[in-house]
């Protein structure tokens, strides 16, 4: 004899003597494991489950008759399959017999449990059960199918006879113990085909966390169902002696050991269906966002309200008046969702409440947009909602008394996640738009309203990009002449850019300007204004007739634009490029208002060196929540009306195409022709003096 088969002889012995119940968890896991090789064997388990649970359940319903009536049922159940091929069904009939030869003992039952596992060792773990599964129904299936039909014919009544079975009704106490095993046997199995539709499903563990702690269990869950099987197979001769003993008590032993296993077992299945309901919950509302929403009032539904919320409220409150509201109240609307914290927001509550005012404002109509179908939904996120979160969110509400909306207490998790993933929140404010139809138009309009104000409206991707290519020969020609002004601009400062041919007027507004900048800073104001000034030519005087020179040629370019390309863009392009070079004329200087890329106001200088210096007088502006580039703007143009009447402008540009201009033969009749145009002089006739 080997050492090899010396020492498997000995590690059998030893495993022929250990009882089970005695075992942890732990110590029945390591002994499983062993048995266990990769899955290469190929099971139908589906339908060998169904096939041996319809003989089982039917056997059960037979019992349980018996039990509750004390008679015999005269159907005879019969399944017409061919699920199982001759190598399985050898398989399983050699199982049912190492199970039917188990002596009694749970040690016995232990050592032929670990015998079939080693047998099994290629398939999975929930085909190893079902295979067992199906063993026991052999036999338990023709146990209680041959006795109990009372119209049998004389075959099976010989049969019956031969196998002991007619004494069963002897032994009722027995088998009604006997059956709540089984039933038990068979829950266990129905948690382990559950576990493996699960685990099928395609989720990752990472995302279904639960899932990792079944993978542990489930070689235990396994052990116990096959060990209730051939421990209840091994008893089945029981029915047809007259032993009485304690053979009621390693029953009792198996339904206080399953009844942990299922309550265990069921609880993390009962978890895992949870985690994947939340990821299959949440992937249905990302697609109703992304792509299936048709409506505003269904996307925010999937943003804000909980599957057990059927009221269609998720305390959604008008700010204005307190009142509760549905999230009907949005049919058919632009939706402005305000997504914060509630610290450090006053920036943006301000603004909001800027551009809710300017809603409000004539005219109520834009390009097909009506001012009064956008409405502003604030959705605040904490990470609890406790009692300083709620007076803080009261205060802000108190504060701001505006006509917007506002979920209050919001803690819907799938929510909070599908808004940072949709809508990129990091605790950063955002503000994106939704369409009546549901579509984001714009992931976040924090940009376009801070830079654009109401001038954005309605606040678009494409407006932003509209309105920036409106400026951009302006700031292309300015970063020519100096590229370091782009940092200014990226800043997102108000920027005030200005020049002119009186060198006492620049002195004097650049003097005013410093002061401007500091008072702004001294002034306790919630707004956070930082002020950059920037004289054109002042570093270099040279780089003042490249600019004008280059304006000229834009405005000459103009008509050639104007034959394709983006009309709007291009006629506004043209405006302010024509009023950038009457401006030019002004005597004393020209100033551009400017916030970033946003210019904000043309200003003639005189009237700008007034709104400058007149800053106490019109700051109180700015306590009353106007933003500084509104009320810098109220006060130029009163100060342009009253002080500084208007003015007809002219102008004169070089190098503009003759085409555009009759053309003028050469006065020298020796010659006789077109005169070259090198420059044109426009002057209204007002500006003459009398």
């Amino acid at each position: 004899m080997s050492k090899s088969l010396s020492s498997t002889n000995v590690q059998q012995g030893k495993a022929m003597h250990q009882n089970p119940f005695e075992f942890t968890d732990d110590q029945i896991l390591d002994n499983v494991y062993r048995t266990h090789f990769h899955c290469v064997e190929k099971c139908e388990v589906g339908s060998l489950h169904s096939v041996a649970s319809n003989v089982i359940n039917h056997s059960i319903e037979i019992t349980d008759t018996m039990i509750a009536k004390g008679s015999q049922l005269s159907d005879r159940f019969r399944e017409e399959t061919g699920i199982t091929s001759q190598q399985l069904t050898a398989k399983l009939k050699r199982i049912a017999c190492q199970m039917v030869c188990t002596a009694r003992g749970d040690h016995y039952a232990h050592y032929t449990t670990m015998l079939i596992l080693e047998q099994l060792k290629a398939y999975s773990w929930d085909a190893k059960a079902l295979i067992v599964q199906a063993a026991f129904a052999l036999e338990y299936g023709k146990f209680l199918y041959l006795p109990l039909t009372p119209q049998c014919r004389q075959l099976e009544k010989s049969l019956a006879d031969l196998n002991g079975l007619l004494m069963i009704h002897q032994n009722t106490q027995h088998l009604i113990y006997f059956s709540s095993v089984v039933k038990k046997a068979m829950q266990v199995i129905e948690c382990i085909t559950e576990w493996k539709r699960l685990t099928s499903s395609g989720y990752d563990i990472k995302d279904v966390p639960t899932l990792a702690e079944t993978l542990h269990e489930i070689p235990v869950v396994v052990y116990w169902a096959i060990f209730t099987f051939v421990s209840c197979t091994g008893q089945l001769d029981d029915f047809t002696s007259d032993h009485k003993g304690q053979r009621h008590e390693s029953t009792k032993n198996f339904e206080n050991k399953l009844d942990l296993i299922l309550r265990n077992f069921r609880e993390h299945l009962e978890t895992c269906s949870k985690e994947i309901g939340r990821i299959e919950d949440y992937t249905r509302r990302k697609n109703i966002v992304n792509h299936t929403g048709k409506d505003i009032v269904k996307v925010l539904k999937a943003l804000i309200i909980s599957g057990e919320n059927r009221d269609l409220r998720q305390n959604v409150y008008n700010g204005l008046t307190g009142e509760q509201v549905k999230i009907e109240e949005f049919k058919k609307k632009h939706v402005l969702l305000f997504i914060s914290g509630l610290e450090n927001i006053d920036e943006e509550t301000q603004l909001l409440k800027s551009i809710y005012e300017k809603l409000k404002e004539k005219p109520r109509e834009v390009e097909g947009y009506r001012k009064e179908d956008f409405k502003i939904l604030w959705i605040p996120i904490v990470d609890e909602w406790n009692e300083k979160h709620r007076k803080t969110l009261e205060s802000h509400l108190q504060r701001t008394k505006i006509g917007w909306y506002v979920v209050k207490e919001f803690n819907f998790e799938t929510g909070i996640k599908l808004i940072k993933e949709v809508f990129k929140y990091k605790e950063k404010a955002v503000i994106p738009l939704i369409s009546p139809e549901g579509k984001v138009e714009n992931v976040d309009t924090k940009q376009i309203l801070s830079m654009w104000g109401i001038d954005g409206f309605p606040f678009r991707t494409s407006d932003h990009t509209r309105l920036t290519q409106q400026w951009n020969w302006f700031w292309s020609e300015m970063t020519k002449l100096n590229p370091k002004i782009e940092e200014l601009i990226e800043e997102d400062s108000y920027l005030l850019i200005y020049g002119g041919t009186d060198n006492m007027w620049i002195q004097e507004f650049k003097s005013e300007v410093e002061k401007l900048k500091r008072l702004v800073e001294s002034v306790a104001m919630q707004q956070d204004i930082t002020i950059k000034p920037y004289q054109l030519g002042q570093d270099d005087p040279k780089v003042v007739p490249r600019f004008w020179i280059a304006i000229d040629s834009l405005l000459a370019s103009r008509k050639q634009m104007m034959k394709g390309g983006d009309q709007g863009v291009q006629d506004f392009a043209t405006r302010e490029i024509k009023r950038l070079l009457f401006l030019k004329q002004d005597p004393k200087g020209w100033v551009i208002l400017s916030k970033g890329y946003n210019v904000k106001l043309l200003g003639q200088g005189e009237a700008m060196y007034r709104t400058v210096k007149d800053f106490d007088i019109w700051h109180g502006k700015l306590h009353e929540e106007v933003s500084f580039d509104v009320a810098f703007k109220e006060y130029y143009e009163r100060m342009k009306v009253k002080d500084y009447p208007h003015k007809c402008e002219h102008n004169e540009i070089a190098n503009y195409p003759s085409e555009i201009l009759a053309t003028m033969p050469c006065p020298n009749m020796d010659c006789g022709r077109s005169m070259e145009v090198t420059s044109v002089n426009y002057r209204c006739c007002h500006g003459l003096e009398t």
